[in-house]
C-alpha cells in the first residue's frame, strides 16, 4: 500500500519514491477525496469516465403547482423557494426520494448523481489509474473498488505483477475498500503522540483484515525517543519496521519540480527508501501465488 492515520505525513511523497525504485507496476490513486499523486507523476489522461452513483431528485418548474409538500416533508432541508418556485439543492439533497413519492402533481424527478470523474493515464512510471470525487459527493469506497478492479485490469493488459496504491489517510470506508484484497499495508507514521495514535487505529484495521504491515517513521531524528519507542511498539505487534526517514529538505524540492524524490541525487532520505523496498519486494516474492490475494486490486499487491 501506502496509508497514514492522517493527511501530510508523507505517504504520497513515499508511494512515487517506490513507483521510481519498482521500475514496472500500475500505480493507482486510491486518495480520491483528495488524490495528489499526479502532481508528482505528471500524467497524461488516456480515458475518462464519469462516475454516476445514487440518485438525485430534480422539479420540473413548469409540472410544479407550488403545493409545498416537497418543502414540508425534506428531512434534509433540500427543497428551496424563491418567489413560489420551488428547487432542490444538489448539495443538501441525500436522494431518499420521499419528494418524489409524496408529489401530487408528478412534479419531482429522479436522475443519476454524477459524483465524480476517475481516469487511466500514463507516467513516467507506469500506467496510473486515478479519480477525484466531486466536493460534498460520498460513495467514496465504491469509487474506490472501481478504481482497484480497473487497476486489476490494467495489469492484466500489460502483464504486469505489481499493483502500487497511494491510499486514503485515515480508517474510514476509502480505507477499508481499499484495504480488501492487499497483499500488505505500508503505513507512515511520523514521531509524535497523534501519529502513535493514529499509527495504533490504522495497523488494527490491517490487522482485522489479516493484511501484514510495513511501517515507515518519518522524520524521526525530529524526536529520536519516541521513534524508538514507536519501532519498539511495532515489533512487539509483530509488524515490519521498514526503515527510519530523516528530515530532509530536499523532499520539498521535489515536489516542487514534481519528482519522486528519489530522483534526487542528493536527498539523504533515498538510501533508507531503497533500502524499505527492498523489504517490500522481499517480502512480497515470499508468498507463494495460493497466498496471494487475486481479488480487485489492493493497496500494495503482487499479481499472481
Amino acid at each position: 500500500m501506502v496509508l497514514s492515520g492522517k493527511g501530510g505525513t508523507g505517504k504520497t511523497s513515499i508511494t512515487a519514491a517506490f513507483a521510481h525504485l519498482a521500475r514496472k507496476s500500475i500505480l493507482c490513486d486510491l486518495d480520491v477525496d483528495a488524490p495528489d499523486l499526479h502532481i508528482l507523476l505528471q500524467p497524461s489522461i488516456l480515458e475518462t469516465q464519469d462516475f454516476v452513483s445514487g440518485e438525485e431528485a430534480r422539479i420540473d418548474a413548469e409540472a410544479c403547482t407550488g403545493c409545498g409538500i416537497c418543502r414540508d416533508r425534506c428531512a434534509f432541508d433540500a427543497v428551496t423557494e424563491q418567489d413560489g418556485v420551488f428547487a432542490i439543492d444538489p448539495l443538501r439533497c441525500e436522494g431518499c426520494m420521499v419528494c418524489l413519492a409524496l408529489c401530487p402533481a408528478g412534479a419531482v424527478i429522479s436522475e443519476p448523481r454524477h459524483c465524480g470523474v476517475r481516469h487511466l493515464s500514463s507516467t513516467r512510471f507506469g500506467p496510473l489509474v486515478h479519480a477525484r470525487l466531486f466536493p460534498g459527493q460520498e460513495n467514496s469506497g465504491r469509487l474506490v473498488a472501481l478504481l482497484r478492479a480497473q487497476a486489476r485490469e490494467v495489469a492484466a493488459a500489460h502483464c504486469c505483477g505489481l499493483i502500487l496504491s497511494d491510499g486514503s489517510p485515515g480508517i474510514g470506508c476509502p480505507v477499508i475498500s481499499s484495504l480488501t484484497g492487499a497483499d500488505m499495508a505500508v503505513i507512515v507514521s511520523e514521531p509524535t503522540p497523534s501519529g502513535r495514535h493514529d499509527l495504533e487505529r490504522v495497523a488494527a484495521l490491517s490487522g482485522h483484515f489479516r493484511i501484514p504491515v510495513g511501517v515507515i517513521i518519518n522524520k524521526y531524528d525530529l524526536n529520536p525517543q519516541a521513534a524508538l519507542e514507536m519501532g519498539a511498539w511495532c515489533r512487539g505487534q509483530g509488524h515490519r519496521v521498514l526503515a527510519h526517514l530523516p528530515f530532509d529538505e530536499t523532499v520539498v524540492q521535489a515536489m516542487l519540480q514534481g519528482k519522486a524524490v528519489t530522483e534526487c541525487a542528493a536527498a539523504a532520505i533515498t538510501p533508507p527508501l531503497v533500502d524499505a523496498w527492498e523489504h517490500v519486494e522481499s517480502f512480497l516474492k515470499t508468498l507463494p501465488p495460493a497466498a496471494r490475494n487475486t481479488r480487485s486490486g489492493g493497496l500494495l499487491e503482487r499479481m499472481s
